[in-house]
Order: structure tokens, then sequence, then C-alpha cells
């Protein structure tokens, strides 16, 4: 990656979408900002389509990243909240290309992002968000967790595309699809995690 980057990463929702800005300088990450756009009190399904778009496309306009990451929908019994968080990121996709068609965008899978935090890919909402600011030194206490795993997404992107071994193992399929074995085990615990990897948790 280069020496300043600048990482969009967005949790799709149909309720509340979470996002999060990271820039890389000196190969450390700083929080520029986290939220979530609140669709709860939309109604109507397209008119929240629209307000996807609206909304991503001025994040992306206001922040420039050079990177975008989306955490895939899951997949789960329910086929109507698939095809629904499917439109959504669609939508949030296409907001960023609006903007500007070379952005690369990366898919990630639930499990792989939060494997890629905390160390376990089953980790809680709660766990995401205290490692997030272990890693980032911040103090957020967002409304939704939403937020937080938005930033995840882009925490995940970055500790993904920064490490050579692991572009070489995370292909899109398994970075879109599901994430590795080790992804959906997850560790034994967070603090071998970060017995491994120190490097990740500011102090």
């Amino acid at each position: 990656m280069a020496d300043c980057v600048r990482i969009m990463g967005i949790d799709p929702g149909t309720n509340y979408m979470g996002y999060g800005v990271i820039e890389i300088r000196g190969g450390k990450p700083e929080a520029l900002i986290l939220g979530e756009i609140d669709l709860h009190k939309i109604g109507d399904a397209h008119q929240k389509l629209r307000y996807i778009f609206e909304s991503v496309r001025r994040l992306t306009e206001e922040y420039h990243p050079t990177e975008v990451a989306f955490e895939s929908p899951f997949f789960g019994t329910n086929i109507q909240s698939m095809l629904k968080l499917g439109r959504a990121q669609g939508v949030a996709i296409a907001a960023v290309l609006s903007c500007t068609e070379s952005t690369p965008i990366a898919e990630y899978a639930p499990s792989r992002i939060k494997q890629a935090i905390t160390g376990r890919g089953q980790a809680s909402k709660e766990q995401v968000a205290v490692m997030i600011n272990s890693i980032l030194g911040t103090d957020y206490k967002p409304r939704k967790l939403d937020a937080t795993d938005g930033m995840a997404v882009a925490l995940c992107h970055w500790f993904t595309s920064s490490n050579a071994l692991t572009r070489a193992t995370a292909g899109a399929k398994r970075k879109g699809l599901g994430g590795d074995s080790k992804a959906r085990k997850g560790s034994s615990s967070w603090e071998s995690f970060i017995k491994s990897n120190p490097e990740r948790v500011k102090r």
C-alpha cells in the first residue's frame, strides 16, 4: 500500500448503516470519523435506497477515500433479509463509483472482519468495539455499534492489504463469501491474539 492511504469501511444495513474512515500514515492507522446512517424511520424501501445512495456519495465526496471496503451480506436463512442487505450494499457501492470509477473496492465476510479485529471469528459487536478503541487509541462510544462495525471493516481491509501473506491467501471469494477456516472457527482467546499481534494494540 502507499505511504498515505485513506480507507472508508461500510457495514451495510437497512435500519442503520455503519461507516468509518481511517488514514494510514507511516504504517499506522489514524481514525478520522465513524458514525451510522440512520434509516429506521424511512418506511418506503425505495426511499431508503435513495437515502443510502445520497449519504454514501456525500461521505465519499467529503473524505475522498483512496480505497473502500464493505462487509458482505451475511448468508443466513432469511432470504428476504439477504436480498434487502444486498440491495443496500449494491446502492452504496454504486454511490462510491458515481464519484470515482478508479477507487478500489473490497468485500469481507463478517467472520473475517471479526477475526482481523479481535482474533475470534464469532466475536460480539461489543468485543469488536472494545478492540477498535484499543487499536486506534480512541474512546468511541457510539449510539449504535453499527458505527464501530463500519470502522472494523476499514481496519480489516488495512490489515489484509498491508500483509503480503494475507494478500496471497485471501482471494476475492474468501474475502467476500465467508473467510477461511480460521476466521470461521476463531482463535482460542483474545489473549493469545494480542500476544501474537502486540503491534496492533495501542497502550
